[in-house]
């Protein structure tokens, strides 16, 4: 039986598989998970010796086809409790990861069917991440970019935002910067400003890049057509 460690370790290098195709260096393990780099590299020798992940020295890790199966598990159930706290019991989006980081190790299989069921089988959370299905298929990759990565004049659509920080998704809350609302891109700064109005209000926001980073966006529908 793995620790609940073990797990966050390797949910953790699946969620920084997703925006690479090389490998986990231990570093950026270590800052994911607020650790050490001797602590990292601790671990993954256990999870190596599990067959948990390939581990190469000097060039980092993936997950193997057994890891891999694990954190999806794990990521199906904080994403699935993420959406129940929001839509059952009145959590903000802004409260919920913390919650469901404490929970999604003690859930059991039974209970997860029944959560998804009540929520008619979601396909994404509150912050538009994709969830696992039950058996554990990797979803796709979304075809989103960085809002940053955009023009001004250009119309998007808000796709996916990290869910990490509660300031953070509380700011972008009250200026309606949510999945599946349109943004229009007003100004892009040289210093990596950018300043967007949502189609829900009146009143233009100005996020700084190192938030701006987080919101993925991709064009409507319609315009790549």
């Amino acid at each position: 039986m793995l620790s609940d460690v073990m797990e966050d370790y390797l949910k953790a290098i699946y969620q920084l598989q997703q925006s690479t195709d090389d490998r986990i260096k231990t570093s950026a393990i270590a800052e994911e998970l607020d650790v050490t780099s001797p602590t990292v590299t601790s671990m993954l020798e256990k999870l190596e010796e599990r067959g948990l992940v390939d581990r190469e020295k000097y060039r980092g890790v993936t997950l193997t086809d057994e890891g891999e199966t694990v954190a999806l598990e794990v990521v199906r159930h904080h994403r699935l409790l993420e959406s129940y706290l929001t839509e059952h019991l009145d959590y903000d989006w802004a409260e919920v990861h913390e919650e469901a980081d404490r929970l999604e190790h003690h859930i059991s299989e039974d209970f997860e069917a029944r959560v998804a069921a009540a929520l008619d089988e979601p396909t994404v959370d509150p912050h538009g991440s994709p969830i696992p299905s039950a058996d554990l298929e990797p979803p796709e990759r979304s075809d989103g970019e960085s809002v940053t990565e955009f023009e001004e004049g250009d119309v998007v659509v808000v796709e996916e935002v990290a869910d990490r920080d509660p300031e953070i998704l509380s700011y972008l809350a009250d200026h309606g910067i949510e999945p599946g609302v349109e943004l229009e891109i007003l100004e892009v700064a040289p210093f990596g400003m950018v300043t967007a109005r949502s189609s829900t209000h009146d009143e233009s926001v100005s996020i700084p890049e190192t938030v701006a980073h987080h919101v993925r966006v991709a064009r409507p529908v319609e315009a790549e057509r």
